[in-house]
């Protein structure tokens, strides 16, 4: 064989060298792996990949509801859903709220499950009767033999511009009722991770979205994107620790708690903020956990005062072991406890604001 020259000399004794072992002391070089950078996902977008996850792995699972199917939903949650599953598990129904959820519970009581949408939680009204006497009390008056595995599903609260008939949010409507789960994201992770829970739970559940929040996006880790990502019920997240103060929040108020935390922070007050997730089963240990720390709370919600959600946290810190630890009386941001004006100016003073979390945290800490 003949000599080797030029740089191919270099190449075969170096070669020699590595298989000699000269240089196995020597570190060897490596590349420098970069995280993969979490997505940009919008709820509304995320609630459409719960579903689509969910109706692949379980052929037990449709979808109905007004105007779901062909036009891919009123906030197009279901967008290329009907397409890709058909009429069969994408169900368009009449203007009638009543008759297509009571199709929805019977389907459920025979064993399939169904996700009912409403377009907006208002309308569920009409359907009061089939989701509290037939959807949450079968399974105990049926001594445990029918269970009623079904999610009730669509936005809730106040929107924008829409009066006083189409604005109330129905967190403690739902959540005074035993025999449901209400769940109330707000993130992207939430919504995805919640509604994924509540199609597989063997409970009717509740799931109280708000519609200003559909076009907001989120990142979304590889974790969260994966198809076995679920939120279980029932727990809370604390989504920014902190040791002054405790501000809990759920759906689109978790926005305004963290945006008010940023401006206290500028006057050295740290804000820890917790979002709910769940209604009802509430994580109550997870507030009492954080008032033993702070030794102070808020509770914001857009709902109206009387009996609402932050009424329902002050009477259970009170009857329990963080009661001992506040420095002050807890407060209440709420909706005014009026019918929602439909006149704009009218409309923001009516919900909570960043400014009014922040006069709150100030009259409770005396600053």
């Amino acid at each position: 064989m003949a000599a080797a020259t030029g740089p191919l000399r270099g190449l075969v004794r170096c070669s020699q060298l590595v298989a000699a072992g000269r240089f196995a002391g020597l570190p060897r070089r490596r590349f420098h792996g970069s995280a993969v950078a979490a997505a940009q996902v919008t709820v509304r977008d995320a609630l459409n990949q719960a579903l689509d996850e969910e109706l692949e792995r379980d052929e037990k699972v449709f979808l109905l509801g007004e105007e779901v199917a062909q036009y891919d939903g009123a906030y197009k949650i279901s967008r290329g859903l009907w397409k890709k599953y058909g009429d069969k598990r994408i169900i368009d129904t009449p203007i009638s709220e009543m008759g297509f959820t009571g199709i929805a519970v019977g389907a459920a009581m025979a064993g399939l499950r169904p996700v009912c949408e409403f377009m907006t939680f208002n309308f569920s009204m009409q359907a009061i009767d089939q989701i509290i006497n037939s959807a949450a009390k079968t399974y105990y008056m049926s001594s445990g033999l029918v269970p009623v595995p079904i999610v009730f599903r669509g936005p809730n609260g106040a929107s924008a511009g829409v009066a006083a008939q189409h604005s109330q949010c129905f967190a403690s409507w739902y959540g005074h009722c035993p025999g449901l789960k209400v769940v109330s994201p707000w993130s992207s992770e939430d919504a995805k991770g919640l509604l994924k829970a509540a199609i597989r739970d063997n409970n009717p559940v509740v799931m109280l979205e708000n519609e200003l929040m559909y076009g907001v996006p989120f990142e979304l880790s590889e974790e969260v994107l994966s198809k076995d990502f679920v939120v279980p019920i029932g727990k809370a997240k604390v989504e920014k620790q902190g040791t002054h103060i405790t501000l809990v929040s759920h759906s689109r108020p978790v926005s305004h708690c963290l945006e008010a935390a940023a401006v206290l922070a500028k006057d050295g007050v740290d804000c820890e903020v917790i979002n709910l997730r769940t209604i009802r089963p509430m994580d109550i240990e997870a507030i009492e956990s954080s008032v033993m720390k702070t030794n102070n709370l808020v509770t914001v919600e857009g709902g109206w005062p009387q009996f609402g959600v932050g009424a329902e946290i002050c009477a259970r810190i009170m009857e329990g072991p963080a009661f001992n630890h506040l420095d002050a009386p807890v407060v209440r941001v709420t909706g005014a406890d009026v019918p929602m004006p439909y006149a704009k100016i009218l409309e923001e003073n009516c919900v909570p604001q960043v400014k009014d979390i922040i006069l709150a945290v100030k009259k409770t800490l005396n600053i």
